[in-house]
């Protein structure tokens, strides 16, 4: 059993998924506060700067939004959001350049929650779902949260500011909650 925080976010996820768009809002927001105290924790302590922290908390909540539905319910839900915290980070630090191991320590829990994270997302979802966006907005996504691509490739592949690129991030994702709230998603 989890903390009292973590059932909170199960009852919200739970009646997110069955299409309670106020619930969803409620948890993305909830889970907002918590995600960004263990990014700027986990990014000082990897080594990536502490501007990374929020492009990583805006990636793992849109990673939340994309893999909503491969949450076992019956399952706590700490463990699988936390998975995908650790697996964006450790995205951020390969984006970065950065190939110095970690300590296996660091590692362990995350490579078997990416294994059971891997929920093959049908491209028709993700396409369906991206389609919301504007062709900018689209671009931005595809380049940094399916591709991986880091904001400086991102940015240059764009012809954008790596600033405009964390802007245009940070709107796309708020399109698309916005979207999923009006059931477009």
């Amino acid at each position: 059993m989890g903390s009292p925080k973590e059932e909170e976010w199960a009852v919200l996820m739970r009646a997110a998924v069955g299409g309670d768009k106020d619930a969803y809002r409620r948890l993305l927001s909830s889970l907002a506060p918590m995600l960004r105290g263990v990014a700027r924790r986990d990014c000082a302590r990897i080594g990536l700067p502490p501007g990374d922290a929020e492009d990583v908390v805006q990636e793992v909540l849109l990673a939340i939004h994309l893999k909503r539905d491969t949450w076992d319910m019956d399952r706590p839900i700490g463990p699988w959001i936390m998975a995908i915290a650790r697996n964006k980070l450790i995205d951020a630090r390969r984006r970065r350049g950065d190939r110095t191991p970690l300590p296996i320590d660091d590692l362990a829990e995350s490579l078997v929650a990416a294994e059971a994270a891997d929920d093959g997302l049908d491209r028709q979802d993700l396409d369906r779902l991206l389609g919301g966006l504007g062709e900018r907005q689209r671009e931005l996504v595809r380049s940094l949260s399916v591709e991986g691509r880091s904001i400086k490739e991102t940015a240059e592949r764009l012809h954008m500011s790596e600033g405009a690129v964390r802007v245009g991030l940070h709107r796309a994702i708020k399109s698309l909650a916005a979207l999923y709230r009006r059931g477009e998603g």
